[in-house]
């Protein structure tokens, strides 16, 4: 192809350059394709840099929020213990004024019986008087004296019967604010309550994760019980390997929820001990099934004590072979009302 030809080649139209073309020259074709995913890229990269941007500001916002709530239950804590303060003191208040009141009816009483002879000393006087036919002189003044006393002996207990009025409104008043304080009271641990609540279903929902479907291991109601044959050889208080194995990821979620919830909010984890109703026998080393089940309930405290767990969160109790969970005297009945139980309450 000679030069002119080469000059009108290359100002034809692409497709039909392609369509003139021996070569087969793709090159254009690769760059449009490249330049279409370097957009898609970019675009990505841009839906991205937004999601990002937007869960940031999203914990952010959570973050405020929790400060927020903190703060809020701070707030709640120092009017709890101002109420309960109150509350004292106006119950002292109360029951000082009761004493008072007392010792007004009394003295009330006795003036009243005071009155009560002064006038039937002055009608004796009176009749005498109106009997002799002259009245002297030291009859007059005896009359006149008996009748200054108890003009003075009403006015005493007009006196007297006023404060113990404004005693009785005052004594209203403090048995009212009382009641208030009471209801509040109420409320601020019905709040606490559903505090402790939620931290339960949380530190419970923990454990059924860790020990999945293990056997000899459930939740009761608000207790997370474990068989003792889990833990304990029969008759022993010690713990068996198989029983430290099952505990280990327990003390890890008591050490992970001590963490959580806030020291405003006093709690423990009791560990009920419990036993059959079969006699422990004398070669086992314990007197009774109290002692069995207050021991078996120690060693697992002991155990959570030294993988890390805090003393003061911890709570030991022994019930012997009283509160069963199943009647009766057979096998399967024996072996589910020997226990280990874990209870998240108020202390």
């Amino acid at each position: 192809m000679d030069q002119t030809g080469k000059v009108r080649f290359m100002m034809l139209p692409r497709h039909l350059q392609s369509s003139r073309a021996d070569s087969g020259d793709y090159w254009p074709g690769f760059v449009d394709a490249l330049a279409t995913l370097l957009l898609v890229i970019v675009f990505l990269l841009v839906i991205f840099t937004a999601g990002q941007f937007a869960l940031s500001q999203a914990l952010t916002g959570r973050d405020e929020q929790l400060a927020e709530l903190n703060a809020r239950l701070f707030t709640l804590a120092e009017e709890l213990n101002l109420a309960r303060g109150r509350n004292e003191e106006l119950s002292l208040r109360v029951s000082n004024l009761t004493e008072e009141n007392e010792a007004l009816n009394e003295r009330n009483l006795g003036l009243t019986r005071q009155i009560e002879t002064l006038q039937a000393d002055l009608a004796a006087t009176r009749i005498r008087l109106d009997e002799e036919t002259a009245l002297t002189e030291q009859s007059l003044a005896a009359i006149a004296q008996l009748n200054n006393q108890m003009a003075l002996l009403r006015d005493e207990l007009t006196r007297l019967n006023t404060v113990l009025n404004a005693a009785e409104a005052r004594e209203a008043e403090l048995e009212a604010e009382v009641v208030n304080l009471g209801r509040r009271l109420n409320a601020a641990l019905a709040s606490e309550a559903a505090r402790l609540a939620r931290y339960r279903s949380e530190f419970f929902g923990r454990l059924v994760e860790v020990l999945g479907e293990r056997s000899g291991v459930r939740v009761v109601g608000d207790r997370f019980v474990f068989e003792t044959d889990v833990l304990f050889a029969s008759g022993s208080a010690e713990l068996s390997a198989q029983g430290r194995a099952s505990l280990t990821p327990i003390a890890a979620a008591i050490i992970q929820l001590t963490n959580e919830i806030p020291d405003d909010l006093d709690w423990v984890l009791r560990v009920d001990g419990h036993t059959d109703r079969v006699p422990v026998g004398p070669s086992a080393g314990f007197e009774s099934n109290w002692a069995l089940s207050t021991a078996r309930s120690l060693s697992v405290i002991n155990y959570f004590e030294d993988r890390g767990a805090p003393s003061r969160r911890l709570l030991a109790a022994g019930f012997g072979e009283h509160y069963p969970l199943i009647e009766g005297r057979t096998a399967e009945a024996y072996a589910r009302n020997r226990r280990i139980e874990l209870k998240l309450t108020a202390r």
